[in-house]
């Protein structure tokens, strides 16, 4: 198996968790392949999944903001205008991790900060277009010719 599948089953499908709450289930007597046994398997691994990354995603999103301050945002996009700020913008957007869930809370900081609106449009829309799981799978699932054409698209 290659590192990209090994980093969509152990990290973003966490197998792992759902492996041990099968276990868990199976404990207390129940068939995790039943109708029942399944969907109290599928309720406690999406729970414990969902705590588990929005806790990573609060805390990432706690330090970026700890060190790019709005003020700092501010001089760095503040001082650019039109297309070259929206690229810049948008490139900030797909770095930050995850999903819209963490793009908000940065949407607002920058609207505080007094960011142009066209910018923090730009971070906004590009912010879940892009994330972990995209840049995981990808390379897995395409040809080298076709990934090129289609990141460009």
């Amino acid at each position: 198996m290659n590192i990209f599948g090994w980093l969509n089953d152990q990290l973003l499908r966490m197998q792992w968790l759902s492996d041990v709450v099968a276990a868990g289930v199976e404990g207390v007597g129940l068939d995790p392949a039943s109708r029942v046994g399944g969907s109290i398997q599928f309720f406690v691994y999406d729970v414990i999944k969902i705590f588990i990354l929005l806790s990573v995603l609060i805390f990432a999103i706690s330090y970026v903001q700890s060190y790019f301050p709005p003020e700092r945002t501010r001089r760095i996009l503040g001082g650019r205008s039109g297309i070259g700020a929206n690229i810049l913008g948008a490139l900030l957007g797909t770095i930050t991790p995850f999903c819209s869930c963490s793009s908000i809370p940065l949407f607002i900081g920058f609207t505080a900060a007094g960011l142009p609106l066209g910018v923090t449009f730009s971070f906004l829309i590009s912010s879940p277009l892009v994330d972990m799981a995209s840049v995981c799978r990808f390379p897995r699932r395409s040809e080298p010719g076709k990934r090129i054409i289609s990141t460009e698209i």
